[in-house]
């Protein structure tokens, strides 16, 4: 029997407003802009309270600006958001082998491996994992293909998860406005509206034959297959699994090397199981701790003999410890096996043995 696909679409809620809020705790209650202030700058993205006002990405500044007086404009710091989605791909990376980032802050995952899981609390683990390395909130959308996913992650933002009823994908999205079917954008949302297609479900109930006269025959077949909650378009991964991982932030501060080593132990077991389920070997260990006092991370690495073991995972862990430092209380330890290579790959020959 044919699995079906289950693909998830991950949309990071206002990604750089909600760095910066998240930075800066006094932007949090404000309508901020992050963008160019400048007479020619744009709005890069905006925080909700800002959307309010009727301000959105790609808006020059100075329109902004007069929609709300009182908005606080912030420089982007691409750095920082590059930083931030490593974090986030690494964390997909421990959910799916097969990641198609679409951006910095959105990416498709193909979870049709837990076939038999249900999709809900899937999607909840993965929102808690993203918050908890993260500090940030992402929506997810929940379908049998790409379009699907995405289209159900903009439903209920910010911080929703959205699925695609089993059976009923057509009826779900048939009310929709047209806007919504991916590619249309506003010139082809005019001629679409001036046709008479208001919803998905207009375009739908059109004869092909029609819609071919009057948008052409690739633009026609597209926005009817879709209609249809029709997407063959696989998953393209852009980047190869790089890593597994395991993190944990604790309500009670660690503060000795003892307490760290003792938390790392059942992140050795976690990132094992993963390994060991991919049929994955690490070449290489990563400990990561994150002090209380301004979220500050320190990482330590080195490389082994691969391997998916948790005892030889976490004894290698043990000979970072001495390199931190501890004069700081430690509110999250995490564990990684990096260096990915086929389980099943014969081992490289030693020249010589001593």
């Amino acid at each position: 029997m044919l699995v079906p696909f289950l693909i998830f679409h991950l949309d990071m809620d206002a990604f750089y407003a909600s760095i910066e809020m998240r930075d800066r705790p006094e932007l949090k209650d404000v309508p901020l802009i992050v963008g160019g202030d400048s007479r020619r700058g744009v709005v890069a993205t905006a925080n909700y309270k800002a959307r309010e006002f009727g301000i959105h990405s790609a808006q020059p500044i100075q329109v902004a600006k007069r929609k709300c007086p009182d908005v606080v404009i912030v420089p982007p710091r691409m750095s920082v958001y590059a930083g931030v989605s490593r974090q986030i791909m690494e964390v997909f990376e421990s959910f799916s082998p097969t990641i198609e980032p679409l951006s910095l802050d959105e990416a498709f995952l193909d979870m049709t491996h837990e076939h038999g899981q249900d999709p809900l609390e899937l999607a909840k683990a993965l929102q808690a994992a993203v918050l908890e390395a993260t500090q940030l909130t992402c929506s997810i959308g929940i379908g049998p293909n790409k379009f699907l996913a995405k289209l159900c992650s903009d439903l209920k933002k910010p911080n929703g998860i959205t699925q695609v009823p089993a059976g009923l994908e057509k009826e779900f999205i048939a009310p929709l406005p047209v806007r919504k079917l991916w590619g249309v954008g506003a010139k082809t949302e005019e001629r679409l509206l001036s046709l008479g297609y208001l919803t998905i479900g207009d375009v739908a109930a059109a004869d092909l034959s029609v819609l071919r006269d009057q948008l052409g025959q690739n633009l026609s077949q597209h926005l009817h297959n879709l209609a249809h909650a029709i997407d063959h378009r696989p998953i393209n991964p852009e980047r190869e699994r790089k890593s597994v991982g395991s993190e944990t932030t604790f309500e009670k501060d660690l503060r000795t090397p003892r307490e760290v080593a003792k938390a790392l132990q059942p992140h050795a077991l976690d990132v094992a199981r993963v390994l060991a389920k991919k049929e994955l070997k690490a070449g290489g260990v990563r400990v990561k701790i994150r002090y209380t006092q301004g979220f500050v991370s320190q990482t330590r690495q080195r490389t082994i003999t691969p391997t998916q073991d948790a005892e030889t995972l976490w004894k290698e862990a043990m000979l970072l410890l001495d390199s931190f430092e501890y004069n700081s209380p430690i509110r999250l330890v995490g564990l990684t096996g990096y260096d990915l290579v086929d389980a099943n790959a014969p081992e490289q020959l030693r020249l010589f043995k001593f």
